[in-house]
């Protein structure tokens, strides 16, 4: 089995959304058999990275496309197992400073129902690839 070139393709990451007033992204995933535990759901890691990519995009987005957030920290909960599948998540900017950034996200079944949520505190950077 190939892999996609990037962890996007892998996981089918999309924007659907984005709310400037409350600096909110809603995205939608899907994540691959290859992501699963023995137990069958998605590996707790991989979770902490569909919560990752939600909040940065939402930094991202806030920050008119010109900064990408570095995590000092990134704190999840897991409130149900992950299913192999179509995934749902939210991430916002909750506090946008000039030398840190706060950060909030959920995941989300497609029935609306919540499997886990994270917090993370981070720096803004350049965006990687992107001359200045």
């Amino acid at each position: 089995m190939s892999l996609p070139d990037n962890h996007n393709d892998l996981i089918e990451a999309k924007i659907l959304d984005y709310d400037p007033d409350t600096m909110t992204v809603t995205t939608s995933y899907v994540a691959p058999p290859c992501l699963s535990s023995p137990r069958g759901a998605v590996q707790g890691g991989f979770v902490a990275g569909f919560l990752d990519h939600v909040m940065g995009a939402a930094y991202f987005r806030a920050s008119d496309q010109q900064s990408s957030g570095l995590n000092l920290d990134l704190n999840m909960v897991l409130l149900r197992p992950v299913r192999i599948g179509p995934l749902r998540a939210k991430g916002w900017v909750v506090k946008m400073g000039r030398r840190v950034i706060y950060l909030a996200g959920e995941l989300y079944d497609m029935d609306g129902g919540l499997l886990a949520t994270a917090t993370s505190t981070a720096i803004p950077t350049p965006v990687p690839g992107q001359d200045r």
